[in-house]
């Protein structure tokens, strides 16, 4: 009687482990900011187009084949045209929620956290208008 007590135990246990590692599921990395915000003026042709290029079409994802196209050439028309910049509310634009990890896993995938303080300079770019400068 008392091995019965003991198999239903463990079996109960084994249950409830099973449901709690089998419960949790990672949907996406949050990335934190933590840069200081960028208060100059940021130049898309001088400072975002070349950390795009070297990190996200350079890789050989956005430059075509992955939507949005990051090459030299097309990047600007191609944020500009689709929905990926909103400079009333520049948090909430889909480039940066990209970047920053809360739509999946953070760009560049599989590059350091935050290279070349791409996150913070992006936010400002966007918030200055995403000018074309």
């Amino acid at each position: 009687m008392l091995e019965k007590k003991i198999k239903r135990i463990h079996y109960l246990s084994v249950i409830v482990c099973m449901l709690t590692i089998f419960g949790c599921a990672k949907d996406t990395t949050v990335v934190i900011d933590n840069s200081p915000a960028i208060t100059e003026t940021v130049s898309f042709k001088k400072t975002i187009l070349p950390i795009l290029v070297k990190n996200c079409s350079g890789s050989n994802c956005h430059s075509g084949s992955v939507s949005p196209n990051l090459s030299e050439a097309l990047a600007y028309s191609t944020l500009t045209s689709g929905s990926y910049l909103n400079t009333a509310a520049p948090a909430k634009s889909e480039l940066y929620l990209w970047l920053t990890g809360k739509r999946s896993a953070a760009m560049p995938l599989g590059a350091a956290n935050n290279p070349s303080k791409i996150n913070a300079l992006t936010l400002a770019w966007i918030t200055q208008g995403a000018k074309n400068n």
